[in-house]
């Protein structure tokens, strides 16, 4: 029971690694917010975890500052969990849709922004906090066609080392972890078409020979975040089989 007594939010709760970090959580112990644009999706991992769903757009600051005013209205926040994320289709860099681009910008960017704004006075006024943002190995060792979501996540990347800079005078840690490709509803969009073919492909990659899973995810997310690691901030660890050595 490492986060007893721990309020946490995971955005892009719903599914995929959000899911599998909102399981792990409740299973140590914490209450857990889960927060998905897709409020049916919130609603069946928040039954099953006896947490509480929220329907909430992090791109939009209207709705990100909603969510606050409820979780902030329940009591103290501990942990925020930024794993909200989309991509764009494998596509060559110069053919992404301006519309693609702008969407992968506001739920990947924007929305640390948005949650840092919301939240970060909360834990500045109590001196601790901490916030884990989901990144990617394509941040770190970026593979083609792929290139505004790579970007995003090179840019989650310097967000987290620089926030966690500026923000450990106020007792708050700001960590990242890098999944590579994962059983989850993205993997289709980051291979561009589900073929045992491609699957093989992209396990090639891979030192270890699997996937990540949302399991893999909750267990890296619950060490950051618990009082485990209170002598780790700014890191990006690559949870990813060994993809990127």
């Amino acid at each position: 029971m490492r986060l007893a007594g721990k309020t946490a939010i995971v955005t892009g709760g719903g599914s995929g690694f959000g899911a599998g970090i909102a399981r792990k959580f409740a299973a140590e112990g914490a209450k857990v917010f889960v927060v998905d644009i897709n409020l049916e999706a919130a609603s069946g991992i928040a039954t099953e975890i006896g947490g509480t769903a929220f329907r909430c757009d992090v791109s939009s600051g209207r709705s990100v500052d909603a969510l606050a005013k409820v979780v902030l209205a329940s009591g103290p926040l501990d942990i925020l969990v930024n794993n909200a994320g989309v991509t764009h289709l494998p596509s060559a860099l110069e053919d992404v849709s301006e519309d693609d681009f702008d969407r992968v910008f506001n739920v990947n960017m924007k929305s640390v922004y948005l949650l840092a704004r919301a939240f970060v006075p909360h834990f500045k006024s109590r001196k601790a906090g901490a916030i884990l943002n989901v990144a990617s190995t394509a941040g770190v060792s970026p593979r083609p066609r792929l290139n505004w979501y790579n970007a995003s996540k090179g840019w989650m990347i310097t967000a987290t080392k620089t926030m966690a800079v500026e923000l450990a005078p106020d007792g708050i840690r700001v960590n990242a972890i890098n999944p590579v490709a994962g059983e989850t509803p993205l993997l289709k969009s980051f291979m561009g078409e589900d073929t045992p073919e491609m699957r093989a492909k992209f396990l090639s990659t891979i030192p270890l020979g699997r996937f990540s899973t949302p399991e893999d995810m909750g267990n890296a997310a619950c060490f950051l975040c618990s009082d485990e690691a209170s002598m780790i901030t700014g890191v990006a660890m690559e949870v990813d089989g060994g993809r990127c050595i």
